[in-house]
């Protein structure tokens, strides 16, 4: 059978006020020759997700409505579930609700399946998005590995500071060159990842706890623990139509983003970050508490002048709650 014989089920999650991205996405995703099916989660969204699916007239769509937001954790969980359960696709492909891929994404995507060694559950393929600068360094040849640091705290460790800038100051000398035809991930986000279903006996499904953010880093972490490949295409590109959280972040003198930007999504990061790397990537525990120490001190300061000692107080919150596995929806004084 050849991979563009393969049936695919197309696996996204929403919520709010989002249609208007969700159904560029739907429309070119059934566009497709391979796609079977479409499971829509409806995380309690502000709107008549069915009426409006109903209006695309395509019997292949699945909407599953929830009556209360249940995070990317819940919500992709109950996606692969009912994949898993309720269809024969071959394949999952999972795409937040702005994430656009191209009109031959999925065809591209099938085609490096077949040519890359390897059983159908110790592989994955994942499809760049060129607004995420680590992946796209990763994608013309960085080691992604260098990224699975351990004894860090929020990125920062006092042993490895030369080390950065010599490599922040190395990689702006460095002439741009060509994408690599493929290259191995530790862990990606949810939008854009193809499994093959025999690998959800391996994984099993996301962690509900988590609620949302870095429970796509945990869901596809357990694939690399599993003796798994994430390969990411370069060739294979989404864009994400709406903008992600931060990335028009200016960075200022004496302040913070964690601290500027302090809300609910930012407590779930914190506390989920937390939980994840202390649980995969902390081997000397006394270099950790060092790392956090010193990095708390700093954000203590710069809470001070920036004030924002409020939001200080509840990113160490956050932090006790991850390292103390305290997970699940978290009451809205956190934020």
């Amino acid at each position: 059978m050849s991979g563009l014989e393969n049936s695919v089920c197309i696996l996204t999650v929403t919520y709010g006020d989002r249609w208007r991205f969700l159904e560029k996405v739907l429309k070119r995703v059934l566009a497709y020759d391979q796609i079977t099916q479409v499971i829509v989660i409806d995380n309690a969204s502000l709107y008549s997700v069915t009426d409006e699916v109903k209006k695309l007239e395509d019997s292949r769509i699945i909407v599953i409505s929830n009556t209360e937001n249940t995070g990317s954790a819940g919500g992709y969980k109950t996606a692969i579930e009912h994949a898993v359960e309720n269809t024969q696709a071959d394949f999952f492909f999972l795409l937040d609700d702005d994430n656009l891929p191209g009109a031959d994404v999925l065809t591209k995507l099938l085609t490096e399946w077949q040519s890359i060694e390897g059983a159908n559950n110790k592989k994955a393929l994942f499809c760049l998005r060129e607004d995420r600068v680590q992946h796209v360094k990763i994608a013309k040849g960085e080691n992604s590995l260098r990224y699975l640091t351990f004894n860090d705290f929020m990125g920062f460790n006092v042993f490895r500071i030369l080390a950065n800038q010599y490599r922040k100051l190395n990689y702006k000398f460095q002439k741009d060159g060509p994408y690599k035809s493929r290259v191995q991930m530790p862990y990606v986000p949810y939008g854009g990842l193809l499994l093959h279903r025999t690998i959800i006996n391996d994984i099993g499904f996301p962690d509900e706890r988590l609620f949302l953010y870095v429970d796509d880093s945990e869901y596809t972490y357990r694939i690399t623990q599993n003796k798994g490949i994430i390969w990411l295409i370069p060739l294979c590109k989404i864009v994400d139509i709406d903008k992600s959280q931060g990335l028009d972040y200016k960075r200022r003198p004496l302040h913070s983003h964690l601290l500027d930007q302090w809300n609910f999504r930012t407590y779930y990061h914190v506390r989920n970050r937390m939980f994840f790397y202390s649980n995969n990537f902390i081997s000397n525990m006394l270099v950790f508490k060092l790392n956090k120490g010193l990095y708390l001190s700093y954000l203590k300061v710069i809470s001070l002048i920036s004030s924002k000692r409020e939001a200080y107080s509840k990113l160490l919150v956050a932090v006790k709650d991850g390292l103390g596995g305290k997970l699940g929806k978290a009451d809205n004084e956190k934020f």
